[in-house]
């Protein structure tokens, strides 16, 4: 301990110490107090914040890296020029686990400042160096720093880190990618490391002939240095943040196709799966097509590459001109992909695709603005996807993406939108569903208020304006509310301020608008508005709460939790009368409409396209569940999802007996849309999977065998094909899944028969795909059938057929095997670390493996936060995931005492209070509810 303490606090001279010259300057204050002496001899660690200073900008990063993949380590230079804006010694930047071999600083004709190698002092708390000069370095003057360095590859996902992939002969091959965002190109070069220090980069990189580089800009030139090495010498970057910069050295195979405006489109692949990445060019090539038009600007690369990685953590990464995805999310193979594998394919090279705009071209100024990356990248995925390939019908999952948001946002530990984050832990962790699907539903509220033409212009002034800059929330909202000429805007003259927001904002309901001032109630509260609404005669009586599911209105705690929040919502509604969308902004606690005595029925926020619920009290409820019952389709199916949805919400809050919203989805056996079906279904499985997991057999019995008979003819209705809708398809997964889960004995038996003849025809026989899943998890119930899968998931050249597989092998009844699942995920072998994550999650569906997935976790605890990262969305997924099913008070108590015994990590986490909130709604929610189910289901029963 004593020796890592002396290492931690040891300053790294390279070279001799000098001597102090007169022409010092003074370097920043040191604040009174601060402790940590970083320093030995008269030098010390000259600054003590964790952002950067200031008065040093980087201008041009001229860098050269030669990886060695035999040796798994790497060496490099940079050279880097700056623009000093005050005198100084000083030159603070980021490093972090780099051997630094020398430093020195050069004058603008490249001549050094100092003829002896400066000294590197080190704060590896902050991943800071220092580096000394002896000359001042003077305001106004720009210089040249030059830093060579090295390190071993890392382990793990984040900075430059070696991957490896097997061919079908069995070979171990190795690659070497990066992964910056948000905090890690300082593991793979010293730089400034924070989104606003934008700067060109010119990259070269030493390879040996039998692999290739990419990095974010085409080889311009590759020249030999040796008999092994070349070196690629790729054309200087545009300017952008150091999160961004990329490079990968593998041996993979491409193919290439070009867009309309000529930019040069490549998807890379081990060379095994060269044949899968077809329809992710295809897509790319659609993709640049529809954001080049819709953003009104060029993407101003030459090229743009997307590489299909065997080992990274997340879905995929936007890195300018060489984006980066997990196989999963970049390869399509048609036999053994599903069409939900085509639609996720399809959405997240969507994403990436939108980056290059919205987060490289426009890059927020700091993390606690990450949404306007994610929020809109989350955003466009719909808009792009529904433009380019509306045959996947994906605005059926925006609702989805809304109502993950709720679930998180009616929890008192959310957060708001744009949050503080200043550590690396606290950065990683606004990559969250607060910033993505939260952002994304605000902008879609705010789209269908501005109107799709309003929105759109107001986002194309964004991105022209910022540029290769940074910005911030408020530049958003005043692009969005701009409405002087496009060469004013372009000028920079600015026409929008508050106190003129009468004469340029848009006209609502007969109401001037202050965009700011309504958009600040989304993005700097936490938490979602309840809309209560009653009728009184020809009124609508409205009034809006904070809507929360983890505290009830009759709980003391309910009017301190209340108090200072209320939104200016855009309101819509419709009613019989009409076919009208009626709109009102509601922006005080209490409102009324008048809507007239003829109405019958009022139903708010029509197709959900405002982020708020709505409760329909006195008898509201019955008017709806009546409705469906007679006339559903008097409502869109997003309007009758979101009744389903808001229902159940409501239940769980404690405003809505049970009863009610089961009586509400008493109208399902006459819907035919898959997207409310799905929504119903999904909460009577919910139910089911939190039931299973307790001692209530009879109760668990009683709620499959209802669901059972009340879905009936859907399941009946299903074919074991990849026939049909996109739509079609999706049910079907859905609902043979769950009826093989239910024991249902045709499921079974028809899925018993597809196994077998799979497995006799040695995995030559492809399963039609959308069922796949469902064959091989009715199939892994014996020993030798699992221990078959487990052999063509360790084979098996698709990531999406492993994907399958792996759930599948979950699926067994058998503990011994869930538990050795574990462990080959912990090994990383069989089972990569990439997927370990998720298989826990799968551990914990299980109802025989829930609490070995928690023992799992508590037991390894160390190991996977060494291996994820502490902030990490995977340790994120893994605390909420395995205490998600949690429903007694035992096992709360439980997870209170394990996040009690890992305090200093739980206290820098929002996920263990998120995970707690969820495991006390779980037993709140049985403690009122579970004997109303039981006698509702009795009822039904008869």
């Amino acid at each position: 301990m004593r020796l890592l303490v002396l290492f931690l606090f040891h300053v790294s001279l390279a070279g001799s110490q000098p001597t102090q010259s007169s022409q010092q300057a003074p370097g920043p204050p040191h604040p009174a107090g601060d402790q940590s002496s970083l320093g030995s001899g008269n030098l010390s660690f000259p600054w003590s914040r964790l952002r950067l200073p200031r008065y040093i900008i980087p201008l041009h990063y001229r860098l050269l890296l030669h990886p060695n993949l035999t040796s798994l380590s790497f060496t490099g230079s940079v050279q880097i020029q700056i623009d000093v804006q005050n005198n100084t010694n000083w030159v603070v930047l980021h490093s972090k686990g780099l051997q630094i071999s020398k430093a020195t600083i050069l004058d603008q004709n490249l001549a050094h400042l100092s003829d002896q190698v400066l000294p590197v002092l080190h704060n590896p708390f902050h991943e800071q160096i220092g580096i000394f000069s002896p000359r001042v370095l003077s305001s106004g003057q720009k210089y040249f720093l030059y830093i060579e360095f090295g390190a071993e590859l890392a382990e793990g996902f984040y900075g430059f880190y070696k991957s490896t992939y097997r061919t079908s002969a069995g070979e171990t091959r190795t690659l070497a990618s990066t992964h910056f965002e948000p905090t890690s190109a300082r593991m793979a070069f010293p730089c400034f490391d924070e989104p606003s220090f934008k700067a060109n980069f010119s990259i070269r990189i030493r390879r040996s002939p039998e692999y290739i580089s990419l990095s974010n800009m085409p080889v311009v030139k590759t020249v030999q240095v040796n008999d092994e090495l070349l070196e690629d010498r790729f054309d200087a970057s545009v300017k952008m943040s150091t999160y961004l910069v990329a490079f990968v050295i593998c041996d993979f195979k491409s193919v290439t196709a070009t867009t309309s405006s000529g930019v040069q489109v490549s998807i890379y692949a081990a060379p095994e799966k060269w044949l899968q990445t077809r329809y992710a060019l295809e897509v790319a090539v659609k993709m640049l097509d529809f954001y080049e038009e819709y953003f009104n600007i060029h993407y101003p690369l030459p090229k743009q590459d997307l590489i299909a990685i065997p080992d990274f953590q997340s879905g995929a990464m936007e890195n300018w001109g060489l984006t980066t995805y997990r196989e999963t999310s970049l390869l399509f193979d048609p036999l053994t992909s599903s069409i939900s594998d085509e639609l996720w394919v399809t959405m997240v090279i969507g994403h990436e695709l939108a980056h290059q705009w919205f987060g490289n071209l426009v890059t927020m100024e700091w993390w606690n603005d990450i949404w306007l990356n994610e929020g809109f990248a989350r955003y466009m995925e719909y808009i792009s996807v529904e433009a380019t390939y509306p045959n996947l019908k994906v605005e059926e999952y925006l609702l989805h993406t809304c109502f993950a948001a709720v679930g998180h946002d009616s929890l008192n530990s959310s957060r708001p939108i744009s949050s503080p984050a200043e550590s690396p832990t606290q950065i990683k962790q606004m990559f969250d569903t607060v910033s993505y699907d939260k952002g994304a539903c605000v902008l879609h509220m705010l789209r269908h208020f501005l109107t799709d033409h309003v929105f759109q212009s107001g986002i194309v002034r964004y991105l022209r304006k910022y540029s290769y800059r940074n910005a911030h929330n408020q530049d958003l909202w005043d692009s969005l509310s701009n409405t002087c000429s496009e060469e004013d805007f372009i000028l920079g003259k600015h026409c929008y301020s508050s106190n003129q927001a009468t004469k340029n904002a848009y006209l609502f309901a007969g109401e001037h608008l202050d965009l700011t001032a309504m958009m600040n109630t989304w993005t700097l509260q936490k938490g979602i508005p309840l809309v209560t609404v009653t009728r009184k005669g020809p009124h609508l009586l409205l009034r809006q709460d904070r809507f929360l599911r983890t505290v009830l209105p009759s709980d003391p705690l309910w009017s301190t939790l209340q108090q200072g929040f209320l939104w200016h919502i855009p309101l819509t509604y419709k009613t019989d009368a009409s076919n009208t969308i009626h709109r009102h902004l509601m922006t005080t606690q209490t409102d009324s409409i008048h809507i007239g005595e003829e109405v019958s029925w009022v139903k708010v926020n029509t197709d959900m396209t405002g982020y708020y619920v709505v409760h329909y009290e006195d008898g509201g409820w019955d008017k709806m569940a009546k409705l469906l019952l007679e006339n559903h389709t008097a409502l869109s199916y997003k309007d009758r999802t979101q009744l389903i949805h808001n229902a159940f919400q409501l239940v769980t809050a404690g405003h809505l007996p049970l009863n009610k919203a089961l009586d509400l989805i008493g109208y399902l056996q006459l819907e035919t849309h898959t997207v409310p079906l799905l929504q119903g279904l999904g909460y009577l499985e919910a139910f089911y999977r939190i039931i299973e997991k307790r001692n209530e057999f009879d109760l668990t019995r009683n709620l499959g065998m209802y669901i059972l008979r009340f879905f009936r003819a859907v399941i009946d209705q299903q074919t074991w094909s990849d026939r049909g809708s996109v739509s079609e398809r999706r049910l079907r997964s859905e609902v043979l899944s769950l009826a093989c889960h239910l024991d249902d004995p045709p499921c079974l038996e028809r899925a018993r028969q597809s196994f077998k003849d799979w497995l006799q025809s040695n995995g030559t026989l492809n399963l039609p795909t959308d069922v796949a899943e469902t064959v091989y998890s009715v199939g892994a119930q014996d020993d030798h059938s699992w221990a078959s899968l487990l052999h063509t998931y360790n084979i098996s050249l698709s990531a999406a057929q492993k994907n399958k597989i792996l759930f599948a092998l979950t699926c067994s009844r058998d503990t011994d095997k869930l538990q050795r699942l574990l462990d080959l995920g912990l090994e990383g072998k069989v089972i990569r670390s990439q997927d370990l994550s998720s298989l826990i999650l799968m551990v914990a569906r299980n109802p025989l493996g829930h609490h070995l997935a928690w023992n799992f976790v508590k037991k390894n605890w160390d190991t996977l936060v060494e291996k994820f990262q502490l902030g990490s969305f995977c340790i994120r997924n893994i605390i909420i995931g395995t205490t998600g099913q949690f429903s007694s008070p035992e096992d709360l108590t439980d997870v209170q005492l394990f996040f009690e015994s890992i305090k200093e990590q739980a206290s820098q986490l929002r996920a263990t209070q998120v995970a707690l909130d969820n495991v006390q709604k779980n037993v709140r929610w049985i403690q009122r509810n579970l004997e109303t189910l039981r006698n509702w289901l009795n009822e039904q029963m008869k």
